[in-house]
């Protein structure tokens, strides 16, 4: 006890105030730490209520004074089969405008902003999803929030008017961009699911823009915002004091379009069947400033892959970890992602490739495997090899260091955007909106763990008998035939056959 009283007569300013206290003992007269802590297994587990109306309310306990609440619904551009093209790009620019209760989006912003809060909402082509993030104080006016604006929306004629003005704005941003990444996601699905579910268009084309009104929407709305497919998720918050503000604000709430029976509800599984999508495109002033990105071809190949419900998820997210690859030139500092295939195999070897980059798109039905690649149009076929070259070396041998970066590297990624409130928000979301259950983190970590070199072959071997999806945009004078690429990705070898070779 004398170790650990107030020295006197010291001033603060000093750095000597208790030069008798240890550091192993608390400082006299600061009040006790509250530290966070899981007591017990239940206190980071997931849980789901089903409501009587066939809602789902998920949570997730944080420790913070923040929380992150939202709505994911099951609907997005692929359930527009049987409507125009565009309607989800529409929902997502008007949502937070004008409800029931709130004149204006100022209004909801003046409101959230009283409890420190920000809202979104993104549509993609298989969710749309309203998020919120504020002070969990406020949980009870978010939730009200929430469902106004997605069940009560007034879609007056101004703000259908202002959207379509800003989709239109947006496609022509979309095209006068340097990075063509977006645009390339859009034509590898058309490509890869053409006119079927994930290949459906998830930008409104221009000429659909003055067909959607309030009509359209409203009859859309009916089929898909229904109880049954929606979950109300929230991060930070109690799972009970959730489920009463569900309760009060989303049971019995009928929307502005009624409560009529669900008729046109698209229900198609996905349907892969390869092709190519080309688009002829003068790059050469894509970039203003004193030093403009080079005139560039950019080619994207795609394979069917499988759906995140399958087992077989798990080594395809460790196959893309493996194949990685960027720019040519590293963002983030030296060494980062840099032993990945695609950086050592291609980018290293061949100074000419400006980019060649994994991804991998998954969903409920299917998925896709691909690579972009982008070089000068003079070096189109070269770059077309080198690209199928590495499917091919996929299926074979996987060295045992490789593996285990590539799993490492992908338990780091999923651990360290875990971390951010708003990602844990939606996958708590969109795996109990597929699945009304949510894997931990620690479960995928031991998945992932388990893969072996095996495992991969396998994979890789499923999708190369697939036909591929071929996306082509720029100058592509010398862009092999879709039957070339194919026939190069069933060689040993990843080469274009050699009648082309000779005279192309």
């Amino acid at each position: 006890s004398r170790r650990c009283g107030l020295a006197a007569g010291r001033s603060y300013s000093g750095g000597g105030a208790y030069p008798s206290v240890s550091l192993t003992c608390p400082l006299p007269g600061v009040p006790k730490a509250v530290f966070a802590a899981a007591e017990g297994r239940e206190r980071f587990e997931t849980r789901v209520t089903v409501l009587e109306n066939g809602l789902r309310v998920a949570s997730q306990n944080k420790f913070g004074q923040f929380c992150t609440v939202g709505l994911l619904i099951n609907s997005g551009s692929r359930h527009e089969a049987k409507y125009l093209s565009g309607i989800s790009h529409f929902l997502e620019k008007l949502a937070f405008s004008s409800t029931a209760q709130f004149g204006s989006k100022d209004e909801i912003l003046l409101t959230l902003e009283k409890h420190g809060g920000i809202c979104d909402c993104q549509a993609s082509r298989d969710t749309i999803m309203y998020a919120v993030s504020a002070d969990a104080k406020g949980l009870d006016t978010v939730v009200n929030l929430l469902a106004d604006v997605a069940l009560q929306p007034r879609l007056s004629d101004e703000e259908i008017e202002m959207t379509r003005m800003a989709i239109r704005f947006e496609l022509e941003d979309l095209n006068m961009r340097p990075d063509p990444e977006p645009l390339l996601t859009e034509m590898i699905h058309a490509a890869a699911y053409r006119d079927n579910t994930v290949g459906l268009n998830r930008f409104c084309p221009v000429e659909n823009t003055d067909k959607i009104d309030r009509e359209v929407l409203h009859s859309y709305l009916r089929n898909y915002y229904t109880p049954d497919r929606m979950v109300l998720a929230g991060v930070g918050i109690e799972h009970e004091q959730l489920v009463e503000c569900a309760k009060k604000h989303l049971l019995g709430a009928e929307p502005v379009w009624g409560t009529g029976q669900s008729k046109d509800v698209d229900r198609s599984v996905a349907q892969y069947t390869g092709g190519i999508v080309k688009v002829e495109k003068d790059m050469s002033d894509v970039s203003l400033g004193p030093t403009p990105i080079p005139e560039l071809t950019h080619i994207m190949i795609g394979l069917e892959s499988c759906s995140f419900l399958e087992e077989d998820f798990i080594p395809f997210a460790v196959l893309n970890m493996m194949m990685g690859g960027g720019g040519s030139f590293s963002a983030g500092g030296p060494g980062k992602g840099m032993f990945t295939r695609l950086y050592l195999n291609v980018l290293n070897r061949h100074h000419w490739m400006y980019n060649a980059t994994s991804y991998h798109h998954s969903y409920e039905d299917t998925g896709l495997l691909c690579i972009h690649a982008s070089a000068d149009p003079k070096q189109v076929r070269e770059m077309v090899e080198i690209i199928t070259r590495e499917f091919i070396l996929m299926a074979g041998a996987v060295g045992e260091v490789e593996l285990e970066r590539a799993k490492t590297q992908l338990k780091s990624m999923l651990m360290m955007n875990l971390e951010s409130r708003p990602v844990i928000f939606e996958d708590v979301g969109r795996q109990v909106l597929a699945t009304n259950t949510r894997k931990l983190p620690h479960e995928l970590c031991d998945l992932i763990s388990q893969v072996k070199s095996t495992d991969i072959k396998r994979v890789v071997t499923k999708m190369l008998h697939k036909k591929p999806a071929v996306a082509a945009l720029g100058d592509l004078t010398d862009l092999p035939t879709y039957e070339h690429i194919q026939a190069a990705l069933s060689s040993k070898d990843g080469r274009l056959p050699r009648m082309y070779r000779l005279f192309r």
